[in-house]
């Protein structure tokens, strides 16, 4: 399995393989990092305007007949559609590729965060590094062997097992008896909360019709 800096786990053989799509990505398949941060890379950005600012994983331009990538940018005429990703690179190839999960659940077994408002209490979830960027290596897209951030979510407990052991994501999970009524307590306190607030609006109600 792929090791963090520090030796341990990360949990899976391929980040790339728990990837959807690139921070970077609009809906339409461009490449927004081009469009907004090309002084940062104009190279790569002058690639990207050429070719329509498509990203270049997800479809390649009919203009477009070679990509970064070299040899391997063999698919033509990609889009975005039901076969998924069709353009000649693979994440991997982008020096600015980011992908950080945004989805408020644990990626190994399904919990939920939940949060009450106006509360301190440590969140369920944790952010958690597949793969880290070098951010140094990869400034300039200068780099023929890219490094990036690419993240998910982990409940604290998965995060700890992940960490700690050989606990992989992809393992068939389910929520750690502790979680579980973390979350089931944090759930009671939102009710309890709410049928106050229910019936502070119940009696004043009552107090305008007598």
């Amino acid at each position: 399995m792929e090791k963090t800096p520090s030796g341990t786990s990360v949990g899976v053989d391929d980040p790339y393989a728990h990837v959807d799509r690139c921070d970077h990505c609009t809906d339409e398949g461009r490449c927004r990092f081009a469009v907004e941060q090309g002084d940062r890379d104009p190279e790569f950005a002058d690639a990207r305007s050429r070719g329509g600012f498509q990203c270049p994983v997800v479809s390649e331009a009919p203009s477009v007949s070679k990509g970064r990538a070299g040899n391997r940018a063999t698919r033509e005429h990609g889009r975005l559609d039901e076969e998924g990703l069709t353009g000649p690179w693979d994440w991997a190839d982008c020096p600015h590729f980011r992908s950080r999960n945004h989805d408020h659940e644990c990626a190994r077994c399904g919990l939920e965060e939940r949060r009450n408002a106006h509360d301190d209490e440590r969140p369920l979830l944790e952010e958690h590094h597949l793969s880290y960027a070098d951010t140094d290596a990869n400034e300039t897209g200068a780099g023929d062997d890219p490094s990036h951030e690419i993240t998910v979510y982990l409940c604290r407990w998965c995060h700890a097992k992940i960490h700690d052991s050989w606990a992989r994501i992809t393992d068939d999970a389910n929520p750690d008896p502790e979680a579980i009524a973390e979350r089931e307590g944090r759930r009671s306190r939102e009710q309890e909360e709410l049928g106050f607030q229910s019936a502070a609006k119940r009696f004043d109600r009552d107090d305008r019709t007598e």
